[in-house]
């Protein structure tokens, strides 16, 4: 019996201290609890700011788009002789402020040099750079930015004095070239010359105005650039300096240079709006639609495609609102500022020779690669 009593009160004991110890675990329980300091705190608010952090925001804010762009070149981006800004670059950039804010006006244009041009966008200087600009890898990668589908396909070119008896790049060993320094046609030149065991000097210049002085004074016996700004400067030769039939650009492409506008990386609402500015103005060309008919068009779309494109509704009565943060008639103003694809080229490109017709600029529909994907 007295056996029976003591285990009995053994294991009332043990039961007391058992639940003595889950009580205390589960009162020390809340008190265990992960803090941040003011510094981490601090450290998250400024990460959130900058991932938050929208260019298309900013000019909405502003009223007002930056635009790097070129002020040298006669069809892509040049100051004219009453001080505004007029070429085919010049007009994205106001196809982009009339998509974002309504008004191609609100350009605030910021002239830049070949080599400045890439610390100017990821300064935060400009907004977006639209300047004559060729897409290669690291240019993507290693310097931050995106680029938009291409609106110019380009290609190098050697320009020489017809009198010079160069007809081939092989026919200039040691021959002396004048190049923009800081870009892609300084390498591509060097690599052609070098592959093909050529010996020559390079004459290098930041800006185009004392390359040409150097060419018109001969100190140079080529000029190399893209073949688009050859065709430029050939056309406004100085007839002091033998004008434009003193130059021929030689039949050789030296290398593939892609054109188009460039935004910061990682900015993608910004983005968005500029690439699908670039690919409404092409599918308006394709569709039909000019900057003199768009209202009508608008007003009675022809098929829901055209309604997508226009911001409108069609049939249901619904509009497709595809969320880039400006208003769905975006490409409307976009092609009522400044035309179509296919009416910029005419106004700006072909007036110096750069003919659509058999090129890579062509609408995909005539051989070309102008290409827009669909609206919906």
């Amino acid at each position: 019996m007295k056996s029976k009593l003591f285990f009995l009160l053994l294991a009332v004991m043990s039961l007391t201290l058992i639940i003595a110890c889950s009580e205390e675990v589960e009162e020390a329980a809340p008190q265990v609890e992960v803090t941040k300091d003011s510094h981490d705190d601090d450290d998250d608010h400024d990460h959130d700011e900058h991932k938050d952090h929208s260019t298309l925001e900013e000019v909405l804010e502003r009223g007002v788009l930056k635009c790097g762009v070129n002020d040298n070149l006669t069809g892509f981006g040049v100051v004219t002789s009453a001080g505004t800004f007029e070429g085919f670059d010049i007009d994205y950039c106001k196809a982009v402020a009339a998509a974002i804010l309504g008004d191609a006006s609100k350009v605030e244009y910021v002239p830049l040099t070949a080599s400045a041009r890439f610390e100017a966008l990821s300064s935060e200087e400009i907004d977006l750079l639209i300047r004559n600009t060729t897409w290669t890898a690291s240019r993507d990668r290693d310097l931050g930015n995106d680029f938009t589908a291409t609106t110019f396909y380009d290609g190098q070119g050697m320009m020489v004095y017809a009198d010079s008896g160069y007809k081939t790049i092989e026919d200039m060993a040691g021959a002396t070239i004048c190049v923009l320094q800081g870009t892609t046609t300084e390498l591509n030149l060097d690599d052609r010359f070098k592959s093909a065991g050529l010996d020559y000097t390079p004459l290098t210049f930041e800006t185009n105005d004392p390359l040409q002085a150097a060419f018109e004074e001969k100190r140079c016996d080529g000029w190399t650039t893209d073949k688009s700004g050859l065709a430029s400067k050939r056309a406004e030769f100085p007839a002091a300096a033998g004008g434009p039939e003193a130059l021929v650009v030689l039949a050789e492409t030296l290398s593939k240079e892609p054109l188009g506008p460039l935004t910061r990386d990682n900015d993608s609402e910004f983005y968005d709006v500029v690439q699908w500015v670039v690919f409404g103005l092409i599918q308006a060309e394709e569709s039909g639609i000019t900057s003199s008919n768009v209202a009508a068009m608008a007003a009675d779309p022809k098929d829901p495609g055209m309604a997508r494109l226009l911001g409108v509704p069609y049939g249901d009565g619904k509009v497709a609102d595809f969320s880039f943060g400006v208003d769905p008639t975006f490409i409307q103003h976009a092609i009522k500022a400044v035309g179509n694809y296919g009416e910029i080229y005419e106004r700006h490109l072909t007036p110096l020779g750069l003919t659509r017709a058999g090129s890579l600029n062509a609408m995909w529909t005539e051989g070309g690669l102008i290409y827009a994907p669909p609206f919906r």
